[in-house]
């Protein structure tokens, strides 16, 4: 996943393409967020037992939207404020560290975490 991430960091450059080099390096930075989406799916059905894959996957999703909700917004009032999109492509670039960066911080060793599931009386 750290490779995924790295690949996305050329997108910090994309308000200022000024080379053919570096659109190529945009579409690595493509291959590199759909890495990251294979990994990230991967990642849910390794750390988590099998019954509960689908409602880990489907939380994540629900964050997701929820945080694409909140992006758009917060998109257009930066781009009121600074009439530039560097800031946003410069959060696009390193969210992928941050991400990896929690995920690391979460579950260190990747384990499979254990859920116990107490009956109800």
């Amino acid at each position: 996943m750290l490779v995924c991430a790295l690949a996305v960091v050329p997108v910090a450059a994309v308000p200022h393409p000024e080379s053919l080099a570096l659109c190529v390096l945009i579409g690595l930075a493509t291959a590199g967020h759909q890495g990251w989406s294979c990994n990230l799916f991967t990642l849910a059905s390794d750390s988590f037992p099998r019954y509960a894959v689908a409602s880990v996957v489907g939380i994540g999703g629900f964050g997701g939207a929820v945080g694409g909700m909140f992006i758009a917004t917060l998109t257009g009032l930066l781009l009121e404020w600074t009439h530039s999109y560097v800031p946003i492509f410069l959060f696009a670039c390193s969210a992928y560290l941050i991400a990896l960066a929690i995920i690391q911080f979460l579950n260190p060793r990747l384990e499979t975490i254990d859920l116990k599931i107490e009956a109800q009386p």
